[in-house]
Order: structure tokens, then C-alpha cells, then sequence
């Protein structure tokens, strides 16, 4: 997907099928050769509280990212984002609602289910705990290096990275404390839900 991302750059329709492909139907392919490989615990919820965690945890996040922008923004060079976008994958005015409730909803399940459930949850049952934290939050932050590549400056986009490597580890003490991927999935797409916002705002639609 980064090497997609960076020197193919298909159009956002494109792109999103074939991570679908990669993000979803590769693990399951594998879960078939391997059979002691069971994928269907990721999604076993045991009680309403694991769910009430994840809105209450969800909004602080939620919070936090557009409380961040709204104090911070000004001080950062977003311009080059709007124009990254339409130039490199075509998402602007006219398609970005589309775009922001697929990332939101479904892109999100696809990253959870791929970095926490099968890089993370199931990676931790073969290698060590701290490997599969290191690895799979590592492996989160990369891949959204290409996708930014040409977004911002330096010092945004280390900040960036720093982030998401963190909201990576934040995510993966979810997944191991309720063994399943939907409260890490219900944070993300309240974090998804606020950079959303921020990408109305920057396209100038509120």
C-alpha cells in the first residue's frame, strides 16, 4: 500500500479496493492455510461496559485531535494538504463527504482489523508482547508515510508520525485488555471522525 500510495497514486476508488484486498482478504486467505489462526475471536465483544469505554475514550480523543488543531492549526502550514489530495488522488469539494464517511467507517475497521487484530492481537501469540507492540505500531505510523508524503513541512510531519505511532501503542493496550478489535475500532473513528472536521475546514465546505 505505501509503495500504491507514493508511486502509483491511483485514484481514491482504486486505492481503497485494493486495500480492501490487502487489508482484509489477505489475513483471511492466511487464516485458511493456517489454521490455528482464528480470526473470528477479533470480533467477540463480553460485555456493554467494553463498548461504553470506547464512545467515553473515543470522545476525549475526539476532543483532543480537533481541540489540537483549533489551539495549534495556525501555527502549522496546512496548504499544501487540499492540493496534495486532488492532485495525487482526486478528492476535493465535490466527493470529500463521500470520502470522509468511508474513511470513518469502513477504512478504519479495515486498519483495526489489519495493524491491531492481525499484526498485533494474533502476532503477540507467535513473537514477544513487545515486539508485537513495536512492530505493529511501527508498521501503523509507516504506512502513513506515503499517503503524506508532500502534505507538510518537517516538523508537522515528524509530529505526525509521532503521533500515530503512539495512538498506535494506545491502541494496541485496548485490543489486549478486551482481546477483540472494537473498542481500538470505535476510538479510531471518533479520531477519524475530528480529522474529518479538520478536512471540511480545510477545503472550505464549513
Amino acid at each position: 500500500m505505501g509503495f500504491i500510495d507514493a508511486v502509483i497514486r491511483p485514484q481514491y476508488l482504486t486505492k481503497s479496493f485494493v486495500k480492501i484486498i490487502l487489508f482484509s482478504l489477505m489475513p483471511i486467505l492466511y487464516s485458511r492455510y493456517n489454521k490455528e489462526l482464528n480470526l473470528n475471536s477479533l470480533f467477540k465483544v463480553k460485555s456493554k461496559k467494553e463498548i461504553i469505554i470506547a464512545l467515553i475514550s473515543g470522545a476525549a480523543v475526539f476532543s483532543f485531535i480537533l481541540g489540537a488543531y483549533l489551539i495549534l492549526g495556525g501555527f502549522f502550514d496546512f496548504s499544501n494538504v487540499v492540493s496534495s489530495l486532488s492532485a495525487n488522488v482526486g478528492i476535493d469539494n465535490s466527493n470529500f463527504i463521500f470520502v470522509a464517511i468511508y474513511i470513518s467507517f469502513i477504512n478504519s475497521l479495515l486498519e483495526e482489523f489489519f495493524f491491531r487484530g492481525f499484526a498485533f492481537i494474533k502476532l503477540k501469540e507467535v513473537a514477544s508482547r513487545k515486539f508485537a507492540y513495536i512492530f505493529s505500531s511501527l508498521a501503523f505510523a509507516l504506512y502513513h508515510v506515503a499517503m503524506m508524503i508532500g502534505w507538510f513541512d518537517i516538523s508537522l510531519f515528524i509530529l505526525t508520525l509521532s503521533g500515530l505511532f503512539v495512538g498506535g501503542i494506545i491502541f494496541n493496550y485496548f485490543n489486549e485488555k478486551y482481546k477483540n478489535i472494537y473498542v481500538s475500532w470505535l476510538i479510531h473513528m471518533f479520531a477519524n471522525f475530528a480529522i474529518n472536521i479538520v478536512g471540511f475546514m480545510l477545503f472550505n465546505m464549513i
